[in-house]
């Protein structure tokens, strides 16, 4: 007799050990506990009540993240590729929901939904804010928030130079190189790359940190908008953000901010290294400064031309929200939507484009647009001669095999997820522009949306429990490229 044999497992098939990862996250806990720390001593030496709040919170997280690693102290944790996929949704999926706890149980006072919203907008760097007053909040919590952008830049950068090119996500093969070429040498390298890359990190934030205080902002000031500036995350201390201000050096030292954290920090690695020429020869970079370049004089040509704006205010406000928006920081300075139609629509494509692979920002990364050109540029030359073979370079070396589908199949993806998020948005009742400039700033990452709600002069506060859940999700796809947490929807990635 025939037996079916379509829903048997495979011999020797098993269900997928989660071990490695519930260990490494549970380091991750410890680490955002930690992390607590500075909001705590802030709030005991102004003498505010938050302190407490912080302490338990992190009390909590650690005995959790102990658990976690005593649970699994005694697996063997052999790391395979579906470990690391799992590995980098689980991260930022759980640790927003231990760092929303002080904005719930602090003097924030937001219900857990508001809490997590913010907590996942800051790991992220979304920058989407829950908080109507900004300015009412206490010294810790600004901190808090600003602490949370500063650990997911760093965390976007880690994944983006060892996780996604060795996942080949959405084309990221392009910057594999052999020292992570599997699971297993990733967890055996990845230390001193990381140390490294934090340092410059820390370095450039205490830079900027300076800058910022030498033209004319508070310590406290100075240190959070450094922290915000190179995550690209783009949250403020001021209800106001930069028009607080009003000056021209601030705006002058923000952009320098973005644009920096909007590089490859793997060629800033480099540089460390005694390598400076990547850094000013990448195909990447001249790409990304030259977009940056035409979008603002194309706006500052309209404020000047048809808002009669003065030509030195026109350029600074137009590089500097151009900045903000593509690098997707989402800081602003004035209410950009009264610019009229052309900066409005220009301001709104950029939020797609990002900035450079391997840098804090989000978007479609711009390296994405350069393999979809030359994808293009090949298509049209075999229409005139199909028989031609052509080989497509990507600075200077010829793309890997499989990067224009993979970068192809994340276009799709991309535009997709902007389009169920902005109807599932709709269906709650959200008007077009609502919905639309939130599914684009969720899943860009860029925080600030258009419209009278959520709008720069706006935050995400009156929109329903149910879209503030939708749009913490797509921050999370987002931030981890689509395609990481997709690969988790399918059966068989949980079977070994």
């Amino acid at each position: 007799m025939a037996h079916s044999t379509a829903s048997s497992p495979v011999v020797g098939e098993s269900v997928l050990d989660i071990r490695p990862v519930v260990f490494v996250v549970g380091l991750f806990l410890i680490v955002l506990a930690v992390a607590m720390a500075p909001a705590a001593a802030v709030s005991l030496s102004e003498g505010g009540g938050d302190w407490v709040i912080f302490a338990a919170a992190a009390a909590v997280t650690v005995f959790v993240g102990l658990a976690m690693i005593l649970s699994c102290g005694g697996a063997k944790r052999r790391v395979n590729l579906r470990h690391v996929f799992l590995l980098a949704t689980s991260i930022w999926a759980i640790l927003p929901v231990f760092a929303a706890l002080p904005f719930c149980f602090g003097s924030a006072a937001l219900p857990y939904t508001d809490g997590f919203f913010e907590a996942m907008s800051g790991l992220t760097t979304t920058g989407a804010t829950i908080l109507a007053d900004v300015g009412a909040q206490s010294p810790a919590i600004l901190l808090w928030r600003s602490t949370l952008q500063w650990l997911g830049g760093i965390g976007i950068v880690l994944m983006a130079v060892t996780l996604l090119p060795m996942l080949r996500v959405g084309g990221m093969q392009v910057f594999k190189t052999e020292a992570f070429d599997t699971p297993d040498k990733i967890f055996s390298r990845v230390s001193p790359i990381a140390l490294e890359l934090a340092a410059i990190y820390a370095l450039l934030t205490a830079l900027w940190a300076a800058l910022y205080w030498l033209v004319g902002m508070t310590p406290f000031d100075a240190v959070n908008h450094a922290m915000t500036t190179l995550s690209t995350g783009g949250f403020s201390t001021r209800p106001d953000g930069f028009a607080h201000w009003r000056s021209p050096a601030m705006l002058s030292v923000a952009t320098g901010g973005m644009i920096v954290a909007a590089l490859p920090f793997a060629l800033y690695l480099q540089a460390a290294r005694g390598n400076w020429r990547p850094l000013f020869s990448d195909d990447q970079v001249h790409v990304f400064l030259a977009t940056l370049g035409l979008a603002a004089a194309l706006i500052a040509a309209w404020l000047i031309s048809d808002s009669g704006y003065d030509i030195g205010l026109a350029v600074l406000g137009a590089v500097f929200h151009a900045t903000s928006i593509i690098t997707g920081t989402g800081y602003t300075a004035t209410d950009i939507q009264l610019w009229g139609g052309l900066p409005v629509l220009l301001l709104f494509v950029l939020q797609y484009v990002g900035g450079c692979a391997g840098s804090t920002t989000c978007g479609f990364k711009v390296f994405r647009f350069q393999v979809l050109f030359l994808a293009a540029k090949q298509q049209v030359a075999r229409m005139l001669r199909p028989h031609i073979v052509m080989l497509p370079h990507y600075n200077g070396r010829p793309l890997l095999t499989g990067t224009t589908d993979a970068v192809m199949a994340y276009f799709f993806l991309y535009a997709l997820s902007v389009s169920w998020l902005a109807v599932g948005l709709s269906f709650l009742g959200l008007d077009f522009t609502t919905a639309i400039s939130g599914a684009s700033s969720a899943i860009s990452n860029v925080g600030p949306g258009f419209g009278e709600i959520i709008g720069p002069a706006g935050t995400y506060a009156t929109l329903p429990d149910a879209a503030k859940w939708m749009l913490a999700f797509g921050m999370l796809i987002g931030r981890l490229e689509i395609l990481s947490v997709l690969v988790l929807l399918q059966p068989a990635f949980w079977r070994e």
